[in-house]
Order: C-alpha cells, then sequence, then structure tokens
C-alpha cells in the first residue's frame, strides 16, 4: 500500500501508511494545520506538519496556490529547530520571495509537537505578513519588519493522531478563531456484544451511536457555538479489520457540508478508499471556503 497522501494532494505533506505499525509511531508525533491566506493576491494554502521523534522537534511547511500547484516546501529539522530561532528565504518561480521566521526560544510545549505559547511564527512576502501564528506578535513584527495583511489568514483545518484504550480525548475549535473545547470520543468495540459509539464536547453528550456493526460507517449533524457541526466516522478497522489500524473521524463547520457529502455515498468498499474520497471532498470544500474541518486518526493502544 502507499503512503497515504495529505488532505491537500500529492503535493502536501504525506503520513506513513496507517496499516503498519511503524506507521503508528511516526504518526503518534504528527500535527497538521492548514491556512488559508493571500500571496501576491491570490488565494493560497499553507501547511504546517509539527513533528517530534527521537532526535527533537521539528516543523514541515508548504505553501500551494489556488490550484493546488506547490510554491515551496521548508523542513525546519529538529537540529535547526533545537537553534529555537532563525530564518529561510525562499524565491518563487517569478522571481520573488518569500521569507519565514521563527523564534522558539521560549516556547512552551504540551504532550503533543505543537507549542502552546512563548512563540512566533511568520511568513512574509514584499515585507507583507501573510501569516503569524504564536502569541509574540509584537516580538515577531519587529523582526520582521513586516505590516499587516488587510485579509487576515484563516485557519481551516487540523489533522491529528489520538491515542487511547476505549476513551480517546483532545482539544480543538470546530471554526476559525472559536473557542478550543475539550473533545471525547468513547467507543467500546471489545467488552459488550452491541459495539457503540460516544461523542462528548465539553463532557456534554451531543452525539450516540447504537448497533456499530450495521452502523460503522455515517455521519449525523450537531451543534457547537450555536453552528451546525457534520460528524463523520469509519469505525471498520476496529470492527473487521486489522487490530493495528485506525478508526478515522472529521468534524465539518460548514453550511454547506450536507450538500457537498451527499453526492456520495460513505459505503466504499474498502478504508482506504473511503479515506481518500474523503480527503479529496475535503481538499473541495476548503478550495470553496466552506469552513473548518477537523480530522482525527484514532488509534486503539494495547
Amino acid at each position: 500500500m502507499k503512503d497515504f497522501p495529505s488532505c491537500f494532494g500529492e503535493n502536501g505533506v504525506q503520513i506513513a501508511d496507517s496499516s503498519s505499525s511503524n506507521g503508528t509511531k511516526t504518526a503518534q508525533s504528527l500535527v497538521t494545520c492548514v491556512y488559508q491566506c493571500r500571496l501576491r493576491g491570490r488565494f493560497c494554502l499553507i501547511t504546517l506538519s509539527w513533528n517530534k521523534n527521537l532526535m527533537g522537534q521539528g516543523l514541515s511547511v508548504g505553501i500551494d496556490d489556488s490550484d493546488n500547484h506547490s510554491l515551496c516546501k521548508v523542513e525546519i529539522k529538529p537540529w535547526l529547530f533545537s537553534k529555537r530561532k532563525g530564518s529561510k528565504s525562499i524565491e518563487l518561480d517569478d522571481s520573488s520571495n518569500i521569507d519565514m521566521y521563527w523564534d522558539f526560544s521560549s516556547a512552551k510545549f504540551g504532550s503533543g509537537p505543537e507549542p502552546l505559547e512563548g512563540f512566533y511564527f511568520a511568513v512574509v512576502s514584499n515585507r507583507q505578513m501573510i501569516l503569524l501564528l504564536g502569541d509574540m506578535r509584537k516580538e515577531a513584527f519587529k523582526k520582521t519588519n513586516a505590516c499587516t495583511m488587510p485579509c487576515i489568514a484563516a485557519f481551516i483545518a487540523k489533522r491529528e493522531h489520538i491515542f487511547g484504550k476505549k476513551v480517546f480525548y483532545t482539544k480543538a475549535p470546530f471554526c476559525d478563531n472559536g473557542p478550543i473545547h475539550d473533545l471525547m470520543i468513547e467507543c467500546d468495540t471489545i467488552s459488550t456484544n452491541d459495539p457503540y459509539l460516544i461523542v462528548r464536547v465539553d463532557s456534554k453528550n451531543i452525539m450516540q451511536v447504537k448497533h456499530l456493526r450495521w452502523k460503522f460507517r455515517g455521519n449525523q449533524t450537531i451543534l457547537v457555538d450555536g453552528l451546525p457541526v457534520e460528524v463523520f466516522w469509519d469505525v471498520h478497522n476496529w470492527l473487521f479489520g486489522t487490530s493495528l489500524g485506525s478508526a478515522v473521524f472529521m468534524f465539518k463547520t460548514s453550511l454547506s457540508a450536507e450538500k457537498l457529502w451527499s453526492s456520495q455515498p460513505l459505503s466504499d468498499h474498502r478504508i482506504v478508499h473511503w479515506s481518500q474520497t474523503h480527503s479529496q471532498r475535503f481538499r473541495d470544500s476548503q478550495s470553496h471556503h466552506l469552513g473548518f474541518s477537523l480530522i482525527l486518526y484514532v488509534w486503539k493502544s494495547e
């Protein structure tokens, strides 16, 4: 089986084969975030993949234009990341430059590879701030000498891997600049004759699926912060596949999600086919500014 491509096609970041144990170890320390920005008057997608391994923490950055053509890729490897401060300039095909600046010297990290506070990461073009992450905004503008873009970058997608035995936890927003929520997924496929699935947001039960053997793939709409969020799930691997396989969940905040996803059924022949189809729909939805998507690969640890 080939590597599963990122949600934005072959030009994006790739993760390892989801059916292999090596893939599980690799995926465990990978979080991918996607931002929609304006570059030279056109929309572009900036994909950041935060990773963590035995050598330390690293960051991969990919910038794609509105036609999904790769403009540049940059990898801040662990031994560069460990220097905590740095910058890199990339010359594009049209002879213009994209400059990246970062400062993680005071960054605080949780259990995952993403910094939580005390940092900045900036992308600048023609002295305009294209993307700015982190809470050290004053320091970033002083370092880059950039001016603020009139059109602010939008956080449109996040993909991560979470682990557990029966209950799985993460924190995530459901829209750009939205509040961070506690998200819990409970799925018992072993200790009961009738497997079930429960989703909780901020400790409140918002979705329950019974008779999971007959409903191992599906979708349902919930409300979070007054917004409709379409939840898609595929737990086929947990019920009928290899014990090393992951389940896939997608939370999509979009007024047009139902029309977008109802065009094709979710009952594909194999989980990998469903994942590839799901990724293409996800890519299409983001190119039309339809909202925010959270994709979770959920792994059961022994």
